[in-house]
Parts: C-alpha cells; sequence; structure tokens
C-alpha cells in the first residue's frame, strides 16, 4: 500500500525555516493504529492526515475533508501549522479549484482560503484567565529561571498556560533563553497544563517594529519539547494579545531557532483567522 507523503515548512517564507508537517493524503481508510505509528516515523512535531469524507470524493476537487493531527506520540485535538500545511498540498500540489477548504477535525470545522502568497486559517479563539503562580511555581521557575514574570494566565479549553515575562526585556532574551522542557513533565503538579506559552510584548520603537508580540512554545506532555511556529498557541495568544493591546488585527514572530512570522485578525463571532507562508520541501510515497 502506498500513502503519498510531504513535507511542508508552515509560517516559512523559505525552506528550512517556520514549522514542518508531514501531511499524508489518504485515498483508503488507514489502520487505526497506523496514524501515531507514521507520526511516530516521521518523527515531526506533527503528522496531518487527511481523509476523503465519501468515497467519490477528489482532492482535486471536493471542499471538504477530515484532518487528524499526531504528534510523535499523541493525536491532538488541533494543529494549526499541520492544517496550513494540509491546505498548501491541496491548493498547490493537487491544484484543488476551491476558494475555500473545510476541514472536519476533533475541533470542529476548520476553513482555510488562499490570500496572495498566504493561506489563511480560521480557527477558534480561546480565552485567558488569571493564573494563581503558587499552583505552578516550580514550572515558571523550571521555564524562565528568576526571570521576571509580568502576567500569568490558564486556558482551560486547550490546557495551555501563558506566561508573559516583564516588557523591560527585549525580543533577543527571550530568543536566547535556554529551555529545558523535559523538566516541565516533573515540576507540573496540578495535571492542567499540556503546552507552555513564553511571550512578550514587542517593542514599537525597536529594531524589530511592526511585530505585536513574541512567544515561544514548549509541550513535553505530547513529546513536543519546542514547537517552532505554532498556530494553536496563537489561538490563545491573539485572545490575550488583543485584550492587552486594544487590537484586532496583529502581526506577531514566534522565536525558535526555525522562527516564523504570523498575521493575526479578531472577528466578533469567537473566530481568529492566523495566516502565515509556506514552503514545499518534500514529496514522496510511504510504503506500508
Amino acid at each position: 500500500m502506498q500513502v503519498p507523503v510531504f513535507t511542508v515548512d508552515a509560517f516559512a517564507n523559505r525552506p528550512f525555516s517556520g514549522n514542518p508537517a508531514a501531511v499524508c493524503l489518504l485515498e483508503n481508510d488507514l489502520d487505526e493504529d497506523l496514524h501515531q505509528r507514521i507520526a511516530t516515523e516521521m518523527n515531526l512535531s506533527e503528522t496531518a492526515f487527511i481523509k476523503k469524507l465519501h468515497p467519490t470524493d477528489d482532492f482535486t476537487k471536493s471542499s471538504r475533508f477530515g484532518l487528524r493531527w499526531f504528534t510523535p506520540a499523541n493525536e491532538v485535538p488541533l494543529c494549526g501549522h499541520a492544517t496550513l500545511a494540509s491546505a498548501a498540498v491541496l491548493f498547490h500540489i493537487k491544484k484543488n479549484p476551491n476558494s475555500v477548504l473545510t476541514f472536519v477535525t476533533l475541533s470542529g470545522e476548520l476553513k482555510t482560503r488562499q490570500e496572495k502568497d498566504h493561506i489563511v486559517l480560521d480557527l477558534p479563539l480561546y480565552s485567558t484567565y488569571p493564573q494563581e503562580l503558587q499552583e505552578v511555581e516550580e514550572l515558571i521557575k523550571a521555564a524562565t529561571g528568576d526571570m521576571i514574570v509580568q502576567d500569568l494566565r490558564y486556558s482551560p479549553d486547550t490546557k495551555k498556560l501563558l506566561v508573559r515575562l516583564s516588557d523591560a526585556y527585549e525580543r533577543s532574551v527571550l530568543e536566547k533563553l535556554q529551555v529545558g522542557a523535559q523538566r516541565f513533565l516533573s515540576a507540573e503538579k496540578t495535571g492542567k497544563v499540556k503546552g507552555l506559552i513564553l511571550t512578550l510584548k514587542g517593542k514599537p520603537n525597536g529594531k524589530d517594529k511592526g511585530h505585536d508580540f513574541y512567544s515561544r512554545y514548549f509541550a513535553p506532555w505530547y513529546g513536543v519539547l519546542e514547537d517552532p511556529v505554532t498556530g494553536s498557541a496563537h489561538a490563545v495568544l491573539s485572545s490575550y494579545w488583543s485584550e492587552q493591546l486594544g487590537k484586532k488585527e496583529m502581526l506577531a514572530f514566534q522565536c525558535s531557532r526555525r522562527g516564523g512570522e504570523l498575521k493575526i485578525s479578531l472577528h466578533d463571532n469567537g473566530r481568529v483567522e492566523v495566516a502565515g507562508q509556506f514552503a514545499i520541501v518534500l514529496k514522496g510515497n510511504l510504503t506500508l
């Protein structure tokens, strides 16, 4: 059995930057255990599986598909960069002519569209709530050391902890911070955190003016020590920074080693559009 597979660098304007995702096109149903085994074999932060909803569907013509995402360790309920990668494969390799592609997922229906050289994701927007430091103090210490934390929020819908560093810090401080994310597993005592976001306000007058905020994202609970660029984390960050900055249109940058830029647009219907560029770097087949 041959399964077409592609590697796409999402939120990237050139190869070998942004966040790589594997995308598998399933012409036929796959044995359930094979999804996880393939994702473990691909060994990227996410592997996406696009499935036909009906036997007569066609990757080159249909507008609705099933979509699932797996890390090397687990299935996850939402992955932005692998959704962008999936849309890139359908739009640019399969030449799908539809203006909007809809994916049926564990997080509901997600719509994607093309806008010039970007792909736009329509994602749910997740609110954050104040988090008591005492509950997660050991985890914060493991993540930030002695750095000053300005705000601490929790997103119950996504189980993500948002840690805002002091506005006094520059982007370079966040980029250079050495984070041993493997230690988070023993430091997190509450059982409610499955992802940790470090974030920093942009400096409008600095050399990187134009970026409203910066972030890094860690998810060792899902087998991902640091994710290069994370669409789902920005479904949380967008809510927080829109409230803090009083803006609905923002430009964000995730400061991982590979790095990636995200264009953000909030809507009044509780959704957020996250847009990014992409580079398709590999085309092939899995032999099962």
